[in-house]
């Protein structure tokens, strides 16, 4: 007898994949922001680069932070068109996970 589990289609960075999802997976909450206009750090980190400055004009998609996290190196992009109103961050400074990094006004 055979159970065959069905596959399903996952695409990322525009390359497909079969896999199967296990119930747990299938069952979770979407992820949403609770304000989108605050950036915040996914991981503990070292800020080593700000790219922008208060008041900036800035494009979705457009390099905002470098971020050092489990040795390597991640650049924040902009989620979203905006102005940036503040940044909490400091050049060289250890940030815990969760903390406001960037808020758009």
């Amino acid at each position: 007898m055979s159970t065959s589990i069905p596959m399903q289609k996952l695409v990322v960075d525009e390359t497909a994949y079969e896999t199967t999802f296990t119930p747990k997976f299938e069952k979770r909450k979407p992820y949403c922001p609770s304000n989108p206009k605050e950036l915040r750090a996914v991981l503990p980190c070292v800020v080593r680069s700000i790219l922008i400055s208060t008041g900036q004009e800035v494009r979705k998609g457009d390099r905002l932070l470098v971020l050092e996290a489990m040795k390597m190196e991640n650049q924040l992009l902009a989620p979203l068109d905006g102005t940036i109103k503040t940044i909490s961050a400091h050049l060289g400074e250890t940030i815990p996970k969760g903390k406001v990094l960037i808020e758009y006004a």
